[in-house]
């Protein structure tokens, strides 16, 4: 993996007869808007929303399948001490719009989440 991955669930999923799409990957789309650069250094992968994940699954494992979530190329030496990075099945990830967020500032020096 050369790239970070980052994970979001497609718009207009369906479920138990509603239509709907997630805040926290809409959150994230709008930032990756913001620093289109960022686009050049994290792949983009959509994902259903029906569980299992099976991307997500093979990469985190089952328990861990959440979205929006950026699955890291290399685990990080060191983050500020409010960043939650986890670990599973030897890969290192950032869960949530607002933990991505703050990832990011600190990996890629854009702005941090206010």
């Amino acid at each position: 993996m050369n790239h970070d991955q980052l994970y979001l669930l497609k718009h207009d999923f369906r479920d138990q007869g509603e239509t709907y799409y997630c805040p926290g990957c809409a959150e994230v789309i709008g930032l990756m808007e913001f620093y289109p650069a960022l686009k050049q250094s994290i792949d983009i992968h959509y994902v259903d929303f029906p569980r299992p994940r099976p991307e997500l699954a093979s990469l985190l494992g089952e328990k861990n399948q959440s979205c929006p979530v950026l699955v890291l190329a290399t685990s990080p030496s060191s983050v500020p001490a409010t960043l939650k990075v986890q670990h599973a099945n030897g890969r290192a990830f950032v869960e949530g719009a607002r933990m991505i967020g703050e990832y990011l500032a600190h990996a890629h020096g854009i702005g941090n989440p206010h």
